[in-house]
């Protein structure tokens, strides 16, 4: 019997079921999540870490331990691949869009080397207060951040 193909294209990229390039990927390093260059890049380098398990968007994360260590270790892997890619870049970002900014409904980190190419682009990186807009990566762990200490 035939796999059924997820409508999700995270999920298809997670799962190896299309032909994206990985940098970091599932096979080769961990278990929880991959990373792949954005098709749209808004920087000098532009990528995308993505959990492999279908998680939404950022409001379905919540104040756990699992929530925490998963967007940690997000950022983790975005900071090493940048620092590996562009290590001349004096200027890296990572953070999340949030509904009903997210153009994709599975949960994924941007990760910028700075200069954003062309710079109007760094106006959708920007929070727009309560609207939602972007969250900076450590705000979004300050909002999940367990309320009872990690175990280490």
């Amino acid at each position: 019997m035939a796999r059924a193909i997820s409508p999700c294209i995270f999920c298809q990229i997670a799962g190896s079921s299309n032909s994206t390039p990985l940098l970091h990927s599932v096979r080769s390093l961990d278990d929880k999540v991959v990373a792949f260059k954005d098709i749209n890049p808004s920087a000098f380098r532009h990528y995308l870490v993505v959990p492999v398990e279908h998680i939404p968007t950022v409001n379905d994360l919540q104040r756990r331990n699992e929530d925490y260590t998963l967007v940690s270790h997000m950022i983790n892997v975005g900071e090493t691949l940048l620092r590996r890619d562009a290590p001349q870049s004096n200027q890296y970002r990572f953070g999340f869009h949030q509904p009903p900014f997210n153009s994709v409904d599975h949960l994924h980190l941007h990760c910028f080397a700075l200069p954003f190419i062309p710079r109007w682009k760094q106006l959708k990186y920007m929070s727009l207060g309560p609207l939602g807009g972007f969250i900076e990566a450590e705000k979004l762990l300050e909002k999940i951040k367990p309320l009872s200490p990690i175990p280490p």
